[in-house]
């Protein structure tokens, strides 16, 4: 599916995403996958938010989690995760969807909290 990241700064950067949109799937998402692409990635929606928490538990790759209000702005970015760690990666408030991209994607493109996620729910 497309999403698309609006940032303050006007610039739109453009990804093709997986949806886990099943229980089963918001539970595999990413994990045991040697890579993902640069403009890849996986969105978790969550109806109705609700405050959310990953791990990396048999994820193989550092990703850039993304937590994003029901209206699609970003409200905090956990950047590098630590591939196989157990600790907690949390929102700071309830949310509308998590969206994960390769490690290093966000800040490589100056994505940052306020900007905006667009895809089609």
């Amino acid at each position: 599916m497309p999403l698309t990241i609006r940032t303050a700064a006007g610039k739109v950067h453009n990804f093709t995403v997986e949806v886990a949109r099943t229980e089963q799937e918001q539970e595999t998402g990413l994990m045991n996958r040697p890579t993902l692409g640069p403009d890849n990635g996986m969105i978790f929606p969550h109806e109705p938010p609700r405050m959310a928490s990953f791990w990396m538990k048999n994820t193989l790759i550092p990703l850039d989690i993304i937590f994003v209000r029901p209206d699609g702005t970003i409200v905090n970015i956990a950047e590098n995760t630590v591939p196989l760690s157990l600790e907690p990666v949390p929102s700071l408030e309830p949310v509308g969807a998590v969206l994960e991209l390769a490690g290093g994607r966000t800040a490589a493109l100056g994505i940052k909290a306020g900007d905006k996620v667009e895809w089609a729910r």
